[in-house]
């Protein structure tokens, strides 16, 4: 992942856009996150916290890590604007290194198109999270009108959940929640939830 890109873009990343969409991906979540009020949750490239900021009454406690010190700032100030108690944030990239950390939930939205090598990410998600804890990803179906080099152009619902089975999850399901207009590279695409259990 370019980090340099996150950290030119963190003041101006929550845009109007990214707001409304945000608001779309929390209504999912919270349905995912019901009866988990003893667990804890890492918001793996949390990025300014636009989710999971909102989920602090669903959780015991939450963990906005990212691989973007300016992103992790500009969720600090809010964290401390909210005065929201149960949040901690780490600066980390867990494709470099391997994390200490255990966890109940790992969600990761709209993070697994920006990183290359998708099963060791799964992995890596698998290897912090406890017994029966869940793995929650948000991404983008994959679209043919996308293009980029350092972006995968969504995934096929077959090819994650083959992934997901192979690295160790079960009672995989995944759903398509969401049609948007130009809302992945400029061009209108729908989003999935995925959520498994280790």
């Amino acid at each position: 992942m370019e980090n340099n890109v996150f950290e030119q873009m963190a003041k101006k990343y929550d845009t109007e856009e990214r707001k409304e969409l945000a608001k779309v991906i929390v209504k999912e979540v919270r349905q995912e996150l019901r009866n988990s009020k003893s667990k804890s949750l890492i918001d793996y490239g949390s990025g300014t916290g636009l989710i999971s900021l909102e989920l602090s009454d669903l959780v015991e406690s939450i963990l906005l890590v990212d691989s973007s010190e300016q992103m992790l700032k500009v969720a600090k100030a809010k964290i401390s604007h909210k005065g929201i108690t149960n949040y901690k944030v780490l600066y980390s990239d867990f494709t470099k290194q391997t994390p200490e950390h255990k966890t109940d939930i790992v969600l990761m939205s709209l993070v697994l198109l920006h990183i290359p090598d998708t099963k060791k990410i799964l992995h890596e998600m698998f290897n912090i999270l406890n017994d029966g804890g869940k793995l929650i990803i948000i991404d983008f179906d994959k679209n043919d009108k996308v293009y980029h080099p350092k972006v995968h152009n969504g995934f096929s619902h077959e090819e994650l959940k083959k992934l997901l089975s192979e690295v160790g999850y079960k009672s995989i399901e995944m759903k398509t929640f969401y049609h948007g207009n130009r809302i992945f590279m400029n061009q209108d695409a729908s989003m999935f939830i995925s959520s498994s259990i280790k």
